[in-house]
C-alpha cells in the first residue's frame, strides 16, 4: 500500500505538472528569478577569480536551497492525516516553478510563426527567451537552427531532469536542481569573468543532468514516430555524433533530435562572450522553419512520456518508513 506521503508526491507532482500545462511560466516574480537576483546580490560578496571561490558560492547556495526542502517535507509530514494535503500542496508548488516545457513550446512555435512570416527581426528578439547566442549576427537559417538546436537542450533540461529528480527526491531534490540549472545559465559559460568562479556550478550541472539527457534521447527514439521521425536515426546520431559536443549532455539531446528529424545541427555558434565552432550532428540538411515546428511537437511528445514515467516512478518508489496502517 501507497503511503499518504507517497501519495501527496504522486498527486504533487500531477498537480504542478498540469499547473504549467495550463499557466506555463510566470512573466512577473517567477521564483527562479528571485533565485537569480538573490544570487547576484550573493556573487557580490563572494566572488573571486578562483575554483575555490566558486565552489563555496555554489555548494552556499544550493546547500540552502536543498535544506529548506528538507525542512519543508518535514513540516508537511508531520501534519498528522493531513500530511498528504501538505506533501501535494508543496510538492506541486516546487514542480511547477521548476518546470519550464510548456513556455519553451510556446517560445518555439512563436519562433516558427515569427520565420515562417519572414519576420527575422521578431525572430531576433524572440530568442534571448531561447538560449544566450547574439541574435544581432544571425540570418533567418542560424536562427532556426538556434531555436531547434534550444528546444531540444531545453527539452531535458527544463521538463525531463526536475521532473525525473521530483519523482525520485521529492522537493528537496527538484529546488536543489532548479537551483544548480540557473546558477550554471548565469556564471557556467566559458567568459574571461566566469572561467573559474564558474567550474563548479558548471560541473555540479552537468552531473545533476548526465541520466536525464540519456532519457530524453531514448524518449526521443521512442518518440520520434510521433513526427514522422526515424528511431534509429535518433540512435545513431546519438552513438555516433554525441561525444564530440563540448557539453556532455547537451549533445546527447541535440544528436538524438537531429537524427529523428533528419536534419543536421551544429556550426559555427555566436554567444556574446565568443564565437564556438561546433562538431556537426545528423546528417541531414540544414534545418528548415517546418523541422524547428516538428521539433516542438517532438518536445511535447516526450515531455508527455516523461510526465507518465516521472508518476510511475514516484508511486513505485519507497517513501523511507513504513506506512502507517491508517496510510
Amino acid at each position: 500500500m501507497i503511503s499518504s506521503r507517497r501519495r501527496g508526491r504522486v498527486a504533487g507532482l500531477a498537480a504542478g505538472l498540469l499547473t504549467d500545462l495550463v499557466f506555463g511560466d510566470p512573466r512577473r516574480g517567477h521564483p527562479v528569478a528571485l533565485f537569480g537576483r538573490g544570487s547576484a546580490a550573493f556573487e557580490r560578496l563572494s566572488y573571486a577569480d578562483t575554483r575555490r571561490a566558486g565552489v563555496v558560492h555554489t555548494v552556499a547556495l544550493l546547500g540552502a536551497l536543498g535544506v529548506t526542502g528538507v525542512l519543508i517535507e518535514r513540516v508537511a509530514g508531520r501534519r498528522g492525516a493531513a500530511s498528504a494535503v501538505t506533501t501535494a500542496t508543496s510538492m506541486a508548488a516546487a514542480t511547477f516553478v521548476s518546470l519550464g516545457g510548456t513556455s519553451l513550446t510556446r517560445t518555439g512555435d512563436q519562433m516558427a510563426t515569427h520565420l515562417a512570416a519572414g519576420d527575422v527581426e521578431a525572430a531576433r528578439r524572440l530568442l534571448p527567451s531561447l538560449c544566450g547566442r547574439d541574435p544581432s549576427v544571425l540570418d533567418a537559417e542560424d536562427l532556426t537552427r538556434a531555436a531547434l538546436e534550444s528546444v531540444a537542450e531545453n527539452t531535458s533540461d527544463a521538463q525531463v531532469a526536475p521532473l525525473l529528480w521530483g519523482a525520485v527526491g521529492g522537493v528537496p531534490a527538484i529546488l536543489v536542481y532548479r537551483g544548480a540549472n540557473t546558477l550554471d545559465a548565469m556564471i557556467g559559460h566559458r567568459s574571461p569573468r566566469y572561467a573559474r568562479f564558474g567550474w563548479a556550478a558548471a560541473r555540479f550541472d552537468d552531473a545533476a543532468n548526465f541520466a536525464a539527457a540519456r532519457a530524453t534521447a531514448v524518449l526521443v527514439i521512442v518518440c520520434a514516430p510521433v513526427v514522422g521521425g526515424s528511431p534509429f536515426g535518433a540512435w545513431h546520431a546519438w552513438r555516433r555524433d554525441a561525444a564530440r559536443h563540448p557539453s556532455p549532455n547537451a549533445g546527447v539531446v541535440e544528436a538524438a533530435f537531429a537524427g529523428a528529424l533528419g536534419v543536421r545541427l551544429g556550426g559555427p555558434t555566436q554567444y556574446a562572450h565568443q564565437l564556438e565552432i561546433r562538431p556537426t550532428l545528423g546528417d541531414g540538411r540544414a534545418p528548415q522553419v517546418s523541422d524547428l515546428a516538428r521539433a516542438v511537437r517532438l518536445s511535447r511528445a516526450v515531455q508527455v512520456a516523461t510526465a507518465i514515467v516521472a508518476l510511475v516512478l514516484s508511486a513505485a518508489g519507497r517513501s523511507g518508513r513504513p506506512a502507517s496502517p491508517r496510510s
